[in-house]
């Protein structure tokens, strides 16, 4: 339908932008590749999915409304992202075995992939605005909220997984262990940005 083609550049232009899951995806793809990363991507777009639906019904706006509420989630968000930044830093080369964590190498899975985007404010302003912004779109509200929820879900799934073939074609030119180290960094670093603006 022509008039949903607003909401869907703007779902699109939301989902593509740099930020912490694109950084994460990049970073799993890289170290992991494509198929061992799905996981990761899904829990990802089932979270933003999620947080837009709740955006649709006007639930969403209980956090900006809350000041307490909204300084709890930037706090448990800003951890969860270091925490996830600390991760990738650690990391060697695949190859090594010394992978993040308690010494294991294995990608981020789905359940551990939910909070990032149910603890980040920005997912929550990205989808509230898109709620106010398209409700005219709306003529039942479990339709409009499943309309928004499923848009936001797929367009993360398809962002996420091109961020993540980026990922694995710069694995193709990561050739030692200070290669690997470098980007490691680098996409932590990257992580860690993605917390400024929440807190802006």
């Amino acid at each position: 339908m022509p008039t949903l083609l607003p909401l869907f550049l703007f779902v699109a232009a939301s989902t593509l932008s740099p930020g912490g899951a694109t950084s994460l995806a990049t970073a799993s793809g890289a170290r992991f590749g494509l198929s061992r990363s799905l996981p990761l991507i899904l829990g990802i777009a089932f979270s933003l999915a999620f947080v837009a639906t709740i955006a649709a019904f006007g639930l969403g706006n209980l956090i900006a409304q809350a000041p307490g509420l909204e300084l709890a989630v930037k706090v448990a968000g800003s951890a969860y992202l270091l925490w996830l930044a600390w991760r990738i830093a650690r990391s060697g080369a695949p190859s090594t075995g010394a992978g993040p964590g308690a010494g294991s190498d294995e990608p981020l899975g789905f359940t551990n992939a939910i909070p990032l985007l149910l603890l980040n404010p920005k997912s929550w302003a990205m989808t509230v605005s898109a709620a106010a912004a398209f409700s005219p779109l709306a003529t039942y509200p479990a339709g409009f909220a499943a309309l928004l929820g499923v848009s936001f879900g797929l367009a993360a799934c398809a962002s996420l997984t091109l961020w993540c073939w980026l990922g694995v074609l710069l694995a193709r030119l990561l050739r030692t262990s200070y290669h690997w180290r470098v980007f490691n960094l680098a996409m932590a670093a990257l992580l860690v940005l993605s917390i400024i603006p929440t807190w802006s």
